[in-house]
């Protein structure tokens, strides 16, 4: 995989919209031409178009339907990522295909997605959104894969051995956002299926997105990935997704005089704007697990996860960040580093050895 740095932003951001559904590309338009730092300067109303005009006009960002005629979005970003790589925000639905397909877009370089709006109230939300995520993406360090053609066949899959309720001593908490997706299959793929150690990942993303993360870093590891539900119990070789919608907190039962732990769905007010949130999970790891806890703070944006990884530093966790040269969004890895709760700042491609490292010497 190359890094590609792309270019800083013009005088405002110049943003190619493709969609299939006229009505669809004029309420992306005034959607963005909202924003002052923002201009449509062209549309495109199929595949074929999207990637001719991407190497014509050259745009900073290109905002993406997936299901369109002639050529679908996948296949127009794997066009456009081997002729002319661009940040790309995909305009995904919230139904389980539309789901399924972001994450292979994540997968293969998108920077982020937003779903389209249900209803005509959720417009402004999903504007406001959008021109975040495209003014975020504009700024993006692109992390293009060379064109691997993943054999997404299982992977892994025959390593596996059951777990049973195994009691867990060592956890892992991983916190990310834009660009996570594509860092957690860097990661995740390359962890042991006999892992000693529980790992929980709170990626930032709505309801039915996360289960589609789930069964696809599933299906591409030897370790068991699925989205938590309420009183999962901690396993070593399992790694439970934070559902969209909610916080996932961890405690520990006072059963049989030794207990588990386990995590517990919260359905309390979003924090910093997001629901899950890194820091309420790690608020709760952190007290519970000292230091036979680790912190990885991945790309994304915002300062999520800074104050609950000082915590946990502090309670004696170990706590590394994705570095800046490779983070698409070197905006929360940044907010730890600076709050005094990073230890080291660590290249992706060498986050799974430092966890595995970390969870065999405990």
């Amino acid at each position: 995989m190359r890094t590609v740095r792309y270019g800083e932003p013009h005088n405002k951001i110049r943003v190619l919209i493709v969609d299939d559904s006229l009505y669809m590309r004029r309420m992306l338009r005034r959607m963005l031409e909202s924003h002052p730092g923002i201009t449509v300067i062209d549309e495109a109303k199929d595949g074929v178009e999207a990637v001719a005009k991407c190497i014509s006009l050259n745009p900073d960002v290109m905002v993406l339907d997936i299901e369109m005629p002639k050529m679908d979005g996948l296949s127009v970003l794997r066009d456009t990522m081997m002729k002319r790589p661009l940040p790309v925000v995909m305009f995904s639905s919230l139904t389980q295909r539309g789901s399924k397909i972001t994450m292979e877009a994540l997968s293969m370089g998108a920077v982020d997605f937003v779903p389209k709006p249900v209803s005509r109230g959720l417009v402004p939300l999903v504007a406001r959104e959008l021109c975040e995520k495209v003014v975020q993406a504009s700024r993006a360090r692109l992390r293009v894969q060379e064109l691997r053609y993943r054999h997404e066949t299982e992977r892994g899959k025959k390593l596996r051995v059951s777990n049973g309720k195994a009691p867990v001593n060592t956890l892992v908490v991983i916190g990310s956002s834009t660009g996570g997706p594509q860092a957690l299959e860097e990661i995740i793929p390359n962890l042991p299926a006999d892992l000693p150690a529980a790992i929980i990942i709170c990626q930032h993303m709505p309801r039915g997105f996360t289960a589609s993360l789930a069964k696809r870093l599933d299906m591409l590891s030897a370790l068991e990935v699925r989205e938590a539900a309420d009183e999962d119990v901690l396993e070593p070789g399992v790694a439970l997704v934070a559902p969209g919608g909610y916080h996932l907190r961890v405690d520990k039962s006072s059963g049989n005089g030794h207990g588990v732990y386990y995590v517990y769905l919260d359905e309390g007010n979003a924090v910093h704007g997001v629901k899950p949130s890194v820091d309420v999970t790690l608020f709760d790891a952190g007290s519970l697990f000292k230091a036979n806890l680790m912190v990885v703070i991945l790309t994304g944006m915002g300062f999520d996860g800074a104050k609950g990884a000082w915590a946990a530093r502090k309670a004696g966790a170990r706590v590394i960040c994705q570095n800046q040269e490779t983070s698409v969004i070197w905006g929360m890895p940044k907010a730890c580093y600076e709050a005094g709760g990073c230890e080291e700042l660590v290249p992706l491609d060498d986050i799974a050895s430092a966890v595995e490292e970390f969870c065999t010497n405990r």
